[in-house]
């Protein structure tokens, strides 16, 4: 088990993060806690979640980001632990690459609960334990689609455009607050969901991906790691309401 360092850029800072069993979210909790953070894993993984949070010293819960009373009991987890500084609004749902037409009510409903109404109901909880403290950073996971959409993903385009304007849109209004709202948007990577995005996995979907894409390659864990700890970080104390493209220049 490896555990915060007390002198690193987030030292002692008290992190959520969703969707943090695997992918991008994993790859932001083992970074935020090397860099001194409390991390809260959550995720719909339970065992997952675990497993993440035993190896870098954090605590886990299994939530459904989608309900709300499993969002109280990240916020709960938190004051548990003396507060919250960080919420990371990771977690994401879609349906695999398809027409318009073929996608059903109520898949629609669940990718705009766990990709924009989940922002929200976090937010309005975690704001008021903010405030208390002074301040605070929330970073949502958008996406290069809701900048750029590629076709078959018009469900999932339109929720991440959501939250990018839902980021936006918090950052103007909790700004006198000291509590800065950003979104990462990130290019298709080495995540679960990839097969989705692309309709199936093949070494020829793979290349299709990759050729638009400037610089080459599929985003990885590491790379929205390094943006998330800057934007949560004191360096980037006067950020606020950008949607950073984290994307090999996808969306030049």
């Amino acid at each position: 088990m490896t555990t915060g360092s007390d002198t690193g850029r987030l030292a002692n800072k008290i992190a959520i993060i969703t969707g943090a069993a695997s992918g991008f979210g994993e790859g932001m909790a083992r970074r935020f806690a090397k860099e001194g953070a409390k991390v809260i894993v959550a995720d719909l993984n339970g065992d997952g979640a675990h497993k993440v949070a035993d190896e870098i010293g954090g605590m886990a819960l299994e939530v459904d980001v989608a309900l709300a009373a499993d969002v109280d009991r990240m916020m709960q987890a938190a004051q548990s632990l003396g507060g919250l500084d960080i919420l990371i609004n990771n977690a994401g749902f879609t349906h695999r690459n398809m027409s318009m037409l073929d996608v059903e009510d109520d898949m629609f409903d669940r990718i705009f609960a766990v990709n924009v109404k989940a922002i929200f109901m976090a937010a309005k909880r975690a704001v008021p334990i903010m405030r208390a403290s002074g301040g605070g950073v929330i970073i949502n996971t958008a996406s290069s689609a809701g900048l750029r959409p590629r076709p078959g993903l018009v469900a999932y385009n339109s929720s991440k455009g959501a939250a990018i304007s839902i980021t936006k849109s918090m950052a103007v209004e909790l700004a006198p607050d000291n509590i800065r709202v950003n979104a990462l948007c990130p290019v298709a990577g080495e995540t679960g969901m990839l097969h989705l995005f692309m309709g199936e996995d093949t070494p020829e979907k793979r290349e299709l991906f990759k050729s638009s894409i400037p610089l080459g390659r599929l985003s990885t864990p590491e790379d929205m790691a390094n943006a998330a700890l800057y934007l949560a970080s004191d360096e980037a104390n006067f950020i606020t309401g950008v949607a950073l493209e984290v994307d090999g220049g996808r969306c030049i």
